[in-house]
């Protein structure tokens, strides 16, 4: 018998022998060894027997062996690399315990040799990647040899492979992984080119992972607690996977804290200005408008140096406060589909005192034709008008607690924010720069950060696409079918220092808003010296909502009529249901009231005979709004007695008819306003 033939018997024998006897095995097999110590199939049984046996010492002792020995067996490798894929892996089970246990009873030296030469057996980037990673993490001396190599390969195959997100498995293991480790390795040289280079792509990797759609994420599950919105470490319940990479390795705890720690060391190695200890984003920024101050007293080279710092630090600073921001106010961005449905808020002028008067007693009617008469000859100055020294008032957001309970914080992200992004644009070199990186992140695809950017333009004043935006909002029913018209041009009038507010965004919220800002444009226009009787026509219908809040203007806008001799709005018995305003205007046309010239007829056929639609006919959302506008129609007699003589049928007949409208809804008939007088309530404010 040959030398192999005996080696295989008596591997053969000892194979029969581990199922009723081990020890039995163990000894022809140890006797073999001693016989054929070359001979690789007689160690490679030993270590099957001790590795079935889970015996992990003697297990590990023979693979080190079989690993110096045969370094060229296939066997060897495929046993290698089922133990680095338990290295690599999340689970916890026995066997994969067994096998890390077994890895580390290896030599240092044998367990870095054995992982250099898995990676080069590995033909997949990303499992070769995983490979080197271990080996860096296990030996930091490596870094210096294989760190930036690693990196470059990742961020190489995540251009071949190209990759639509920055949310990828390659920049993912660059980012969290590859880059902590190269950077916080004193012993690795790295010019400022490429240390920007990473902070650029770590900056967009987190921000887009932290701002993540849960309409984009494919493999969302679970809920979310809201509170929790900000905090994508505590999404691990959602079990967000990157394709590529396992449930456990797609999670990333602290993102923010982790980025601007990155910064922190990024700048240290680029010898920025730094200030030791941990700094708020205030602080930050009022250090970045500090350097801003003397930036271009710099030569070239720290010119370039500080203008990174103030963009990077301040554009960090700027995403996270504007990220915060919105996140609270539209939280349904961020949210899984199962998550409880919260209103979102938005950011409008407050218009709320838009009547600029005073409480009214409403247990006390005061609006008879005597006082109104009255009333007439005083001189009428709304509370709101700009400042007469022209100075305007810092502009303040207010929102109900019950709303945003953290309007304190969310506030102070906006500030910060703004701030911000009015720093990057303030020098031309800021601006460039900063404009380079967004449209290489293609921010403009941010769906939150136009939400912020709104906002923001909104608080600057500059509202010429916000009011076009606003003329659709105060018009939420379309009719089916219509085809919308081109809207003209809105010319922003808005006063210097207004405050704003986070308004909810329901129906029953801004429904009334869209009112408030109505008249709060028509009444630039209405009471300016020149006449424009279209738009007093639209402020008398507007007063009619929360009457008699508005009775002071009212009272101004009748001075007005009288002060013209006439008036002309033929829409006035479309809309104008309310008894105080229509006994006016009665009175109005009587010897006693100044024999006022109106024309509020259009032709006789055109006027509206019938009552409201039946709110069956409008749209649930809108019916908790059109709450019943109690009006009685018994004062019938107080609105004709000074008409019957001496005035034109029609009129008459026409009054008549308004008063019997009396008892209609007034927020239907004011809605029915806003949606059939659209184009020419727009013409009226072009």
């Amino acid at each position: 018998m040959s030398a192999q033939g005996d080696c295989e018997f008596l591997v053969k024998r000892a194979r029969e022998l581990v199922p009723g006897d081990l020890w039995a095995a163990k000894a022809w097999l140890i006797t073999a060894r001693s016989l054929y110590p070359a001979d690789f199939n007689i160690q490679y049984e030993m270590y099957t027997i001790e590795r079935n046996a889970e015996r992990t010492t003697s297990a590990g002792r023979l693979l080190y062996d079989m690993f110096v020995n045969f370094p060229d067996q296939p066997a060897v490798w495929r046993e290698i690399s089922v133990i680095t894929s338990a290295l690599r892996s999340d689970s916890q089970d026995k066997q994969t315990q067994f096998l890390r246990g077994l890895f580390e009873t290896l030599p240092g030296r044998v367990q870095c040799e054995m992982l250099l030469k898995a990676t080069e057996q590995c033909f997949n980037t990303l499992e070769r990647a995983e490979m080197l990673l271990l080996l860096l993490r296990r030996f930091p001396e490596t870094v210096v040899q294989h760190g930036v190599g690693l990196g470059e390969t990742l961020l190489d195959a995540e251009s071949i492979e190209d990759q639509e997100s920055p949310v990828n498995c390659f920049r993912k293991l660059f980012v969290c992984d590859v880059l902590p480790l190269i950077i916080n390795n004193p012993d690795v040289r790295l010019p400022a080119s490429l240390l920007y280079k990473y902070l650029n792509k770590a900056a967009e990797f987190y921000i887009n992972y932290v701002t993540r759609s849960t309409q984009t994420e494919s493999q969302y599950q679970g809920s979310q607690d809201s509170s929790d919105i900000m905090s994508p470490s505590k999404r691990s319940s959602q079990k967000y996977v990157i394709d590529g990479l396992t449930e456990k390795s797609s999670q990333v705890t602290d993102p923010w804290e982790k980025l601007f720690k990155i910064l922190s060391v990024v700048g240290m190695r680029c010898e920025w200005q730094m200030d030791k200890g941990r700094r708020s984003f205030g602080d930050i920024l009022h250090r970045m408008k500090d350097l801003c101050r003397y930036i271009s007293n710099f030569d070239s080279d720290a010119h370039i140096k500080y203008k990174n710092q103030v963009v990077y630090s301040t554009m960090l600073v700027f995403f996270k406060n504007a990220f915060q921001y919105v996140s609270n106010i539209q939280p349904s961005l961020f949210q899984g589909p199962n998550a409880p449905n919260q209103t979102p808020l938005v950011l409008l002028e407050d218009v709320t005192n838009i009547y600029g008067d005073t409480d009214i007693d409403r247990n006390k009617h005061i609006h008879k034709k005597r006082k109104l008469a009255e009333g007439r000859e005083k001189t009428m100055q709304s509370s709101d008008d700009e400042d007469p020294s022209g100075k305007a008032r810092s502009r303040h957001i207010t929102v109900n607690k019950a709303d945003l309970a953290n309007s304190i914080e969310v506030l102070e992200s906006f500030k910060l924010a703004r701030e911000s992004w009015e720093l990057l644009y303030s020098l031309e070199s800021l601006d460039k720069e900063f404009t380079r990186i967004c449209l290489a992140w293609k921010t403009d695809s941010w769906l939150w950060l136009r939400i912020f950017l709104t906002d923001m333009i909104i608080y600057q004043q500059t509202c010429e696409k916000v009011l076009d935006l606003m003329c659709c909002i105060s018009l939420p029913i379309q009719e089916g079918g219509r085809v919308q018209e081109e809207q003209p041009k809105v010319k922003s009038k808005f006063r210097k220092g207004s405050d704003l507010k986070l308004w909810p965004c329901t129906s029953r919220a801004i429904m009334p808003y869209c009112l408030h800002l109505l008249l709060a444009c028509f009444k630039l226009r209405a009471f300016t010296d020149s006449r424009d009787d279209m738009a007093l026509g639209h402020v008398v219908v507007l007063l009619q909502h929360e009457w008699p809040r508005g009775e002071n203007l009212f009272l101004k806008a009748i001075n007005k009529i009288c002060q013209q001799g006439n008036f002309q709005y033929e829409n006035f018995f479309n809309y104008v249901t309310n008894i105080d305003m229509l006994e006016e205007f009665a009175y109005l046309r009587t010897q006693e009231g100044g024999k006022i010239h109106l024309e509020l007829l259009p032709n006789q056929a055109m006027l509206i005979k019938t009552s409201s639609p039946p709110m069956g006919l409008l749209q649930q959302e809108f019916i908790p709004v059109l709450q019943p506008s109690i009006q009685t129609a018994d004062r019938h007699h107080t609105v004709t007695r000074g008409i019957t003589k001496g005035v034109k049928e029609d009129f008459r007949l026409a009054m008549e008819r308004q008063v019997s409208r009396c008892g209609e809804n007034l927020m239907v008939v004011l809605h029915r306003f806003c949606i059939n007088e659209k184009i020419l309530l727009l013409q009226t404010l072009a």
